[in-house]
């Protein structure tokens, strides 16, 4: 099978990114819509019910390589959040404490990695960490 090329794949998660996921409780687009080479984004996620994040926005920064998709993306939190996976330093995501990105492959997006962020602050060890007050930034 023909490999897609990373600005047509790109251009495609974009177009998916503003058009909405599913029921909203993540979003993605470009931080500057001038940016050709498409490898500044932004994200959001909503805390899932009935857990510490509930009602909770959380804003990220994704930042898309030369290699991707072959490569996974840098995330980093912008919102200040307890996860056993981001750094309390900085909000960087660390890639081989998170799944999704330590299997990565081509058949993975921008919209994967968002939704499993949000399954994982909704699973058991992570829906009661004690979090930093709202708001609170990196």
């Amino acid at each position: 099978m023909a490999k897609v090329p990373r600005n047509f794949r790109l251009l495609e998660e974009l177009e998916k990114g503003e058009k909405g996921i599913g029921d909203g409780s993540c979003s993605y687009g470009l931080e500057d819509s001038d940016d050709i080479l498409m490898s500044n984004w932004n994200g959001t996620v909503i805390g899932p019910g009935h857990t510490v994040h509930e009602n909770r926005i959380y804003s990220l920064k994704i930042h898309c390589g030369d290699s991707y998709p072959d490569q996974p993306p840098t995330i980093q939190f912008i919102s200040r959040v307890n996860l056993p996976f981001v750094s309390q330093i900085d909000g960087k995501v660390d890639p081989s404490k998170l799944p999704v990105l330590s299997n990565w492959n081509r058949s993975k997006s921008i919209e994967t990695v968002l939704v499993e962020i949000r399954r994982e602050m909704a699973s058991f060890n992570n829906r009661k960490l004690p979090q930093p007050p709202e708001g609170s930034t990196f």
